[in-house]
């Protein structure tokens, strides 16, 4: 979180824009919804116009698509769902804030690990929320992204702070999602069946091998359960 030296903020807290990304008084906060289920978006839209002082510009059901909309429109929110196909890893934030660096980018999620807040937090989005919250948890999010200022959902904030990250992560650069693949790999798992286990396309688990080869200068899967072994990450 300190690689952006951006605060966080929870329910209650003031928020005041110190970097430009906010709307002028007055003028509504533009928003991008990315999510592939029609139903959510438009509950997040419902949320959102509810509130007040939002305007939401485009709507996305994958990745690709929210991509070309934050490029045309340069919301000051991009409310993005990790769940999406090919967006289920960090690595997709940066896509976005390519795009439109100006834009903040608040993290919806069902995924309530420590790790996954720290992943995608250090890929840049400002804001992780679950999808559980409740809709003021929703709004604060959005409003403190759009000024600025980062916000975490406040009962995994605590854990965050008190679990430490996990050894293997911290000494080889591995994300958590890459460990769960590297785990799932070691037990014997096919690329189908650690894509339905995690909820992830085929082509997303083969990326996340890739990377694993990569990172780790392992070939094979036999190098791989190895480096898993050795490591403790399975028995």
């Amino acid at each position: 979180m300190s690689e952006h030296n951006r605060g966080i903020t929870c329910r209650g807290d003031a928020v005041n824009s110190t970097d430009g990304t906010a709307a002028e008084d007055g003028a509504a906060t533009t928003v991008v919804l990315a999510d592939d289920h029609a139903i959510v978006r438009s509950a997040l839209r419902s949320v959102l116009e509810a509130a007040g002082g939002f305007e939401v510009v485009a709507e996305a059901g994958d990745v690709a698509t929210a991509i070309r909309k934050v490029l045309a429109y340069k919301p000051a929110v991009l409310m993005l769902d990790l769940g999406m196909a090919g967006a289920s890893s960090p690595d997709a934030i940066p896509k976005f804030l390519e795009a439109s660096p100006r834009t903040a980018i608040v993290v919806l999620t069902v995924d309530a690990r420590p790790d996954a807040a720290r992943a995608a937090l250090r890929a840049g989005a400002l804001g992780f929320v679950l999808k559980e919250a409740a809709d003021t948890e929703l709004i604060d999010a959005a409003r403190a992204a759009a000024h600025g200022r980062g916000y975490l959902d406040p009962e995994l904030g605590a854990r965050v702070v008190i679990e430490p990250e996990p050894v293997a992560a911290r000494a080889d650069g591995l994300s958590e999602r890459e460990l769960e693949v590297l785990r799932l790999v070691a037990l014997g798992y096919t690329n189908p069946e650690i894509a339905d286990h995690l909820h992830l396309s085929i082509r997303t688990i083969e990326a996340h091998r890739g990377h694993l080869r990569h990172k780790l200068h392992q070939r094979s899967r036999a190098e791989l359960c190895s480096y898993a072994r050795d490591r403790g990450l399975v028995k």
